[in-house]
């Protein structure tokens, strides 16, 4: 299990392909294919820990709610993470 958590965190946009395309996971979580596209280009990992949490009928609160903040916050880090090195120059 620990092994399928790191391939995730590592290849988020190849689970999600993978997910997309061998099941109807994410289409159990997302009805319509706009979101997971946009999941796909800005938050992947966002996106498959909402279509985990939907897909185990989960609520959206507590812990459930800290995972998906954690997740937003590890994209988010991502995407920005090299602004601070530009700036040092």
């Amino acid at each position: 299990m620990c092994l399928l958590v790191l391939l995730v965190l590592l290849f988020p946009r190849v689970v999600l392909v993978a997910v997309f395309l061998l099941s109807n996971y994410l289409q159990r979580a997302y009805h319509e294919l706009l979101i997971p596209v946009l999941g796909f280009i800005f938050l992947p990992i966002t996106t498959l820990v909402y279509a985990w949490l939907v897909n185990s009928h989960l609520p959206l609160e507590g812990t459930n709610l800290i995972i998906l903040i954690i997740a937003v916050i590890i994209d988010v880090g991502g995407l920005g993470g090299g602004e601070y090195h530009r700036r040092r120059w």
